[in-house]
């Protein structure tokens, strides 16, 4: 997938940073959330995200709760840990936008 593309996605929900202190910047000079940043944009939404690294794949998955029960709502998996965060937060907005939240 990549980086660029988890961002495309995630300024396709409508996404805006007006205070980029938690933001890193891609190549092309979007700016995007940083992990710590992406979990507490997930904790506004009501989720609770989590990633992890799979050693045995090279890659990370991050895996989202919500619905109190503990079960997971959503897993994605990327090549980096930023990646996979900011895919991560356009697939819960876009659970959110869907639910009317």
């Amino acid at each position: 997938m990549g980086l660029d593309v988890a961002i495309d996605e995630l300024y396709a929900t409508g996404w805006s940073s007006p205070d980029e202190s938690q933001c890193d910047r891609h190549d092309d000079g979007r700016c995007y959330p940083i992990v710590g940043r992406a979990k507490r944009e997930a904790g506004e939404l009501g989720y609770d995200l989590a990633i992890r690294h799979i050693q045995l794949f090279d890659c990370y998955r991050a895996e989202w709760t919500g619905d109190g029960s503990g079960s997971t709502v959503g897993a994605v998996v990327g090549q980096s840990e930023a990646e996979t965060a900011v895919y991560a937060l356009s697939q819960m907005r876009r659970s959110a936008v869907g639910a009317g939240v």
